[in-house]
């Protein structure tokens, strides 16, 4: 269990495991002080967590070493109500996050409507708020908070935030050693070490992972590196934070039906590879300025860099009449382009018109790259002295985060094999070729360079008007200034300047009812600005690569959420020998000018939108026993997500879409690819002081297929899994352990979505695919084992 304690001066802070084996024990154990950083510099300072009027949970490091995953995001959603994560990319280091029904997704396409921050570093990337959960190392992290809509995070915190603590030689301390191995392939080992000598401490760790997939061409390779170099005395402590990581990554994505009825392994067009490199450095403070009053900093700096390729069908075909012998667009796609020579493909390098050769079945490699810059400071004051004889917390703080881009992006004329292998084969004219078609309709290179800049000012207090009773209230102001820059020459139309502001408040109450139970309720707003990707894609008529691309720049308005939330919440001690940890709540959150992604007519493009409204509203619960031998859990979320106005949104493969490619949403409307209900169910049981064993259920409600904004289809159907893992203290320093994932080898889809029918991959695989729908599985049964040593 996971202890937070706060030295005299408000400094330390160390990690507890209760009834953990010696070997496990590699911390200081303090008084344990439920404590939580009510803004993004974790670790500086907090409050009582029962004082705060919204939901916060909180995962600890031995939660993490339990699920003994590569991948943060298996943690988060066995232990977190209202987390479900989707494994759109079918890669089990790249799934997206959800949390009430916003995500944070790796995916540049995917809306984005959770801040994420590493040691009060922000960590949605520059152009397009993603978040790559495969470049943060589990083993490393101390603690790690999910707050809901609370606007001190800033920018994207629509339907909250996760704060991400991590370890130090001041709170870990000793080696661990870990190598694992089993289904797939999969090969990963870690080490850890912390050490403090006086006033200095040093942590550093590395891991590496590789896995075959257990689906075809899907291999996966992550390497990462994290060192913590610190420095305190009584009033004082600094740490200088490095941290890299590579990771490539197949990730071949949702597969149609039909394929996967001969083998749930299938894959499509491919290849589709994303590789990920990223670098950081940190400097943090925390000073005393006297018995009430600390300063924090954040300084930071963080590079990215990510190549993607997608092998894609295309809607390319002869032309009609008057350039027959050529090479086109499907004109169907654009019934509104008169002129037919709009169609004609050509070399972008050569601008030569690409003659269209009998036979060849033509498919596309869509290749983009994006590298980014960012860095940042935050600084932020706070202050414990009583107010009027009453006790009070009050921060206040601001920050500024500095990002540079470059974008680019390409597709290659090539051909589909009998595989759905998409290669440029150099055996018909054009082959190779970086396409372009006329009017900019279709195919468009893109080469962009532009500068995202965020201010932030912010303000926090909690009074206690009684010792039970206390008022918090608190706003941020947010600037965000977005510049682009047509880096071609050819495209002058992405070259644009935009900014945003808004200040969002947050006010509620708490009361502590019993000594074990407490009540709160509060109301909140927060923002985010459309990112410079959504900016640049949000037309229709000229649709660009989903998460790829961009090609036009229409106005896009910001997104607020309005969040009324309100629950009960307590710990009861000496509970049939142990303490139980439990929490309800109801939450309510409407968000206005909402952005969502709708796919084009041509195959793999899409593009941004504003909608009126959006409500995700439902409610989460959860109970958690621990005593000296047993830990259990249970976990409830009901998230119902709806469309909140009347309009035709485009949707051209759903079934039920009309002749123009769309589907009416009326009010009422489900959001697609959100589950209703999921309920999660764990223990863990020491036998004896060597050997323990445990088990995790998941199960997750049934959602719509993304694209069926209108509900017309049927869903898809609830999946479940349960994992099982046992360890055995073989001595003081060496642990064996195993685990079973997906122990009954459920085979169900945790996505669903539509694609179209006509496309031209089943020519070259001879496979007739009917059936709209494609579906991500469920990764089968697997099975892993290792060793650990601790000193």
């Amino acid at each position: 269990m996971l202890a937070v304690a706060l030295a005299p001066l408000g400094f330390s802070a160390a990690l507890a495991q209760d009834g953990a084996a010696p070997a496990d024990a590699n911390v200081v154990a303090l008084p344990e002080v439920d404590v939580i950083s009510t803004s993004p510099l974790a670790g500086a300072g907090g409050e009582d967590r029962f004082s705060f009027p919204s939901q916060v949970q909180t995962v600890d490091a031995p939660a993490f070493e339990r699920t003994r995953s590569p991948s943060v995001t298996d943690t988060l959603q066995q232990r977190v109500p209202g987390v479900t994560v989707t494994d759109i990319n079918g890669n089990p280091f790249s799934q997206d996050l959800m949390y009430r029904g916003f995500e944070a997704s790796p995916l540049q396409g995917t809306p984005q409507g959770l801040a994420v921050y590493q040691n009060g570093m922000r960590v949605n990337e520059a152009f397009g708020d993603t978040v790559n959960w495969d470049l943060i190392p589990p083993q490393a992290i101390a603690r790690t908070d999910i707050f809901t809509a609370n606007p001190i995070f800033g920018l994207n915190a629509l339907g909250g935030a996760v704060s991400i603590e991590m370890k130090n030689g001041f709170n870990w301390q000793g080696f661990e050693a870990q190598i694992l191995g089993g289904s797939y392939g999969r090969v990963s080992g870690y080490f850890q070490y912390g050490k403090q000598v006086d006033n200095f401490s040093l942590y550093v760790t590395a891991d590496v992972a590789h896995e075959g997939g257990w689906r075809y061409f899907s291999p996966s390779t992550l390497v990462r590196a994290y060192g913590d170099l610190g420095y305190r005395t009584q009033d004082a402590e600094v740490h200088f934070i490095a941290s890299g990581a590579t990771s490539n990554l197949g990730v071949i994505g949702p597969t149609p039906v039909n394929l996967l009825s001969q083998s749930l392994s299938s894959v499509f067009t491919f290849p589709q590879t994303t590789q990920n490199d990223m670098g950081s450095i940190a400097l943090t403070g925390k000073f005393d300025i006297n018995k009430n009053w600390q300063i924090a900093s954040n300084f930071y700096m963080r590079t990215f860099r990510q190549k993607h390729s997608d092998g894609n069908d295309a809607d390319l075909g002869a032309c009609d009449d008057p350039n027959d012998g050529l090479l086109c667009l499907d004109e169907d796609n654009f019934p509104a382009v008169t002129n037919p020579n709009a169609f004609v493909v050509r070399n972008n390098h050569t601008g030569q018109a690409i003659p269209y050769t009998d036979g060849v079945v033509y498919g596309t490699i869509d290749r983009t790259e994006t590298h980014s810059t960012t860095a940042g400071v935050t600084l932020q004051a706070t202050d414990n002295e009583k107010l009027f004889d009453h006790a009070n917390y009050f921060t206040f703080g601001g920050s500024v985060d500095r990002g540079f881009f470059n974008f680019a992006s390409t597709s290659t004329l090539g051909a589909i094999q009998a595989n759905l292998n998409v290669v440029p084969t150099g055996t018909f004219a054009g082959s190779n070729a970086i396409l372009q078609t006329a009017g900019d309709i279709g195919y468009v290179p893109t080469y962009l360079n532009g500068t995202t800049t965020y201010y932030g000012i912010y303000a926090l207090d909690t009074f206690n008007i009684t010792p039970e009773f206390a008022a918090t209230a608190g706003a941020r102001l947010n600037i965000a200034n977005i510049n682009t820059e047509d880096a071609s020459g050819l495209n002058s139309e992405l070259t644009s300047a935009s900014n945003f502001n808004r200040i969002n408040p947050v006010f509620g109450l708490t009361y502590k009812i019993l000594p074990w139970l407490s009540a709160y309720g509060g109301y909140s707003e927060a923002n985010r600005a459309p990112t410079p990707l959504e900016l640049d894609c949000a037309n229709p008529q000229k649709p660009c690569l989903l998460e790829n691309s961009l090609v036009s720049d229409p106005p896009l308005q910001q997104v607020v959420s309005h969040t009324i939330e309100a629950g009960l919440r307590g710990t009861a001690n000496n509970v049939l020998g142990g303490q139980i940890n439990w929490k309800a709540g109801y939450f309510h959150t409407e968000s206005t000018n909402d952005i969502i992604s709708l796919a084009s007519t041509i195959t793999g493009r899409g593009y941004y939108a504003n909608v009126p409204a959006t409500l995700r509203q439902g409610v989460e619960a959860s109970i958690e026993y621990h005593s000296g031998n047993l830990m259990a859990y249970a976990n409830y979320a009901l998230v119902d997500a709806t469309y909140r106005f009347t309009a035709e949104l485009a949707s051209p493969n759903n079934p039920y879409a009309d002749a123009n490619g769309n589907v009416l949403v009326t009010p009422g409307d489900h959001i697609p690819g959100i589950p209703r209900q999921t309920g999660k169910f764990g223990l863990e049981y020491s036998f004896t002081s060597q050997f323990k064993a445990g088990a995790d259920i998941l199960i997750v409600g049934s959602q719509y297929y993304v694209g069926d904004n209108s509900n017309l289809n049927p869903q898809l159907p609830l999946y479940w899994t349960a994992n099982i893992h046992a360890s055995y203290q073989v001595t003081e320093n060496i642990q064996v352990f195993g685990l079973v994932n997906n122990l009954f080898n459920n085979r169900n889809a945790t996505y669903g979505a539509f694609f179209d029918t006509t496309t031209n991959a089943q020519i070259a695989n001879g496979t007739s695919l009917t059936d709209p729908r494609t579906l991500t599985p469920l990764a089968p049964i697997s099975v892993y084992a290792g060793v650990k040593v601790n000193f």
